[in-house]
């Protein structure tokens, strides 16, 4: 920090001292202006100018400092000076001390923000150029954070500052004018007859009002200026319309269809989309099979004689896809249609908010019109830009389920949650695996001691785990294909048959015509949503992968929910997703499944927590099973059995997290879990066996010692007594 940037930081702390020293957050209350409101109103008649520069100067000294009663002083403004006065001398003062504060801001605070956090700040500064003045005019309107920190916040952007100063005083004047209103009535307080005069109730209701009043206001401009230049149509073929058939797309339409919409399904593919044609389904069968041939091969833990596996891998994908057909039903066009739903086998591009052009299967095209449209596009497998790879006819979560042959040595990109599970399941199918991760540790979004056991399993397992390996080519040598990686400065030659890319995934948003609505997609493809799911346009909505921020079946189905309520009804009333408990679960050998906290997590965002660990090794069920490994940690507050997070590593953590999921969604504590009976002996009973461990952690010791000795004295053993006992003397019975 340099000098000047240091002194201004001394000086405010120093104003701010001498303001809680003199005990200034005591001066500025409604009670203290009341109680000296008479003298106060004396010394203003006689020092009119004076007052009003006295008044504006603390005014803008206490909004440029962000101290307390900022409101107090607004109603002391029409207290003393009146309608027209108070409103010109507040509306001035409060925009020269929100600017000072804004300033004060940029100056000590932007430049690191922008050396530390420039992809953000650079983001916000986009947003800010495009929309900056409008949303600074809606936080001024609808005050849903303290002016103080939109002030502040403000400053940290490329926002002008004649735009911040000209928009705050415009979209303040409402407000301004409502709190001096009000103060001028309180200022005529005389006696209670007073409080039910008629303009003193309405400057309550207009106090009570101005919230929703504004609200409505931002909407109705919002509306206007985002449907500008557009032409909404007189009538619609449908009240909703949902482009995409995978998880989001299909619980959105069969919600629409429940509530009697009428709403069509566009999908240019197959119905079911990644989930169940090329994700959870054809991986969970895979990871099935594969499971089914480590136990043959080990089935000495079972007390039988270990086998050898000889199947055959066209067995193995046929089965893959007998389990997909036999699912398909679940989300096919005849099950859809008997429920109301429209499908359409089509390609969908928007023409306007309203309005898609769709050009069907058979090469046929027309528009369609809907009150509401979702977006659930879903997403795709990312392909880095290495060179060579594309040679290598890459697979990914796609085209894998297309194999005939098993690669007899596989290279896999990746060691996220998609990468592992292949992994695992084809070294267990009998191929030679090589796993290839950039980073310092496999599943980087768990704990360290979570990637670390699923590393020590997954080389149990024969998997060839590299860590710090980064791909940089690949290339044929002598007919192989090889991959060239780089680690620790040295390169590192990998042979290999195919490979597998699983590095993450991309939204999926060609050909929908979003630049010609003037919806720009964010970094990572996925289309910028807001709390509602809608996107620019009110009546627009998205779901599933392309909205992001996770790439779960559960969270499209989730987020589907909002789409789809808010687009048939949100005129009434709007719903904000909610992310707070969100669990997922990794399906290797040990399973990995969290909700909530992890503990890098917690520690990065100065959570205080404690750690409460059940070993699964301890559980008669897995011990049964022959599966007594793993663990159960939850995190709590110090003290307290709230859960903050919850990790379930073991063969049935997916099974086991959902008693956590559902307690940390209704608020229910590791006491309640305790409480609850859980049958014997099952895989749950872990979830009890836990928080039996915190109650046994937070025991209260002094009043079990209390009971200790309550329970000595209830036997009747005085110190007489222990010392006849210990003398050995036989008891000689009555003679």
């Amino acid at each position: 920090m340099n000098h000047n940037k240091l002194f201004l930081v001394l000086f405010i702390a120093a104003l701010v001292g001498v303001f809680l020293g003199f005990d200034g957050h005591q001066l500025l209350t409604l009670e203290n202006l009341q109680a000296h409101q008479e003298s106060l109103r004396q010394w203003i008649d006689q020092n009119r100018v004076l007052a009003v520069a006295g008044y504006a100067g603390i005014y803008v000294a206490v909004t440029a400092l962000s101290l307390p009663g900022a409101a107090i002083m607004t109603l002391a403004g029409g207290a003393f000076f009146g309608n027209l006065y108070g409103l010109m001398t507040v509306s001035i003062a409060s925009t020269a001390g929100a600017s000072l504060a804004f300033l004060v801001a940029r100056f000590l605070m932007r430049d690191t923000l922008r050396e530390r956090y420039a992809d953000t700040v650079a983001r916000m500064d986009r947003g800010i150029g495009k929309d900056g003045a409008y949303y600074l005019a809606t936080l001024r309107l609808v005050p849903v954070f303290p002016f103080f920190l939109i002030n502040l916040a403000m400053g940290l952007t490329s926002m002008k500052l004649r735009t911040y100063v000209l928009v705050s005083w415009l979209a303040m004047l409402p407000g301004t004018f409502v709190y001096v209103n009000a103060g001028t009535q309180l200022g005529q307080i005389q006696s209670t007859s007073d409080i039910v005069s008629a303009d003193l109730l309405l400057s309550f209701a207009l106090l009570g009002a101005f919230p929703l009043l504004a609200k409505f206001l931002v909407g109705f401009i919002r509306r206007r200026k985002v449907y500008a230049g557009w032409r909404k149509p007189v009538h619609f073929d449908y009240n909703l319309l949902v482009i995409g058939g995978g998880a989001a797309g299909l619980v959105s339409a069969y919600i629409g269809a429940a509530v009697k919409a009428r709403v069509a399904l566009i999908e240019k593919d197959r119905m079911g989309g990644d989930c169940l044609n090329t994700g959870c389904v054809p991986s969970k069968a895979l990871i099935r099979s594969a499971r089914a041939a480590d136990t043959l091969r080990h089935a000495h833990r079972y007390g039988l004689e270990s086998v050898p596996v000889a199947g055959s891998f066209r067995s193995v994908m046929r089965r893959v896809k007998a389990v997909i057909a036999r699912v398909e039903p679940h989300d096919s066009p005849e099950r859809y249609r008997k429920l109301g739903v429209e499908c359409i086998s089509a390609e969908a591009s928007f023409v306007s908010p309203w309005t898609v052009a769709i050009r069907h299967n058979d090469g046929r095209t027309e528009h369609l019109t809907a009150r509401s449209i979702i977006v659930a596009t879903g997403g795709k497998p990312l392909l880095p830009a290495i060179p060579g790879l594309v040679e290598m006819q890459p697979l990914t979560s796609d085209n894998l389920w297309k194999l005939d042959e098993q690669p007899q040595r596989l290279l896999i990109l990746g060691g996220g949650p998609i990468g592992s599970e292949l992994a695992q399941a084809f070294a267990r199918l009998g191929s030679q695996v090589t796993q290839v991760e950039k980073g310092d540790r496999l599943l980087p979004r768990e704990d360290v001691e979570v990637s670390e056991l699923i590393l020590n399993q997954f080389r149990a397992d024969g998997v060839d785990v590299r860590l710090g390996h980064s791909a940089v080519s690949f290339c044929r040598e002598n007919g192989e294909k090889v991959a060239w990686c780089e680690y620790e400065g040295v390169r590192v030659r990998i042979p290999f048959d195919e490979v597998l890319v699983a590095v993450g995934r991309r939204a999926n948003t060609q050909g929908l015509n979003l630049e010609g609505m003037g919806i720009e997609p964010l970094a990572n493809g996925a289309v910028p949503v807001e709390e509602d799911m809608s996107l620019r346009y009110p009546n627009v909505f998205a779901c599933g992968d392309v909205a992001g921020p996770y790439q779960f079946t559960h969270a499209a189905a989730h987020q589907a929910w909002y789409a789809a309520v808010n687009g048939l009804f949100g005129q009434f009333r709007r719903f904000r997703v909610d992310y707070r408990v969100m669990p997922w679960v990794t399906f290797t050998s040990p399973e990995v499944a969290r909700v909530g906290l992890s503990e890098a997590e917690a520690r990065a965002r100065g959570v205080a927590y404690e750690v409460t660990r059940y070993g699964l090794d301890d559980l008669d069920r897995a011990i049964a099973d022959s599966d007594a490994f793993g663990f159960i940690k939850v995190l709590t507050p110090p003290g307290k059995d709230r859960i903050l997070g919850v990790v379930v590593v073991g063969a049935r953590a997916g099974e086991i997290l959902a008693e956590f999921t559902l307690a940390m969604k209704h608020g229910l504590g590791l006491n309640k879990i305790l409480g609850t009976i859980h049958p014997y002996p099952t895989w749950n009973e872990s979830a009890k066996y836990v928080a039996g461990e915190w109650k046994r952690a937070h025991a209260p010791d002094g009043v079990l010692a209390l009971l200790e000795r309550f329970h000595r004295w209830r036997l009747g053993k005085n110190k007489n007594s222990e010392r006849s006992k210990n003398s050995h003397a036989p008891d000689q019975g009555p003679k």
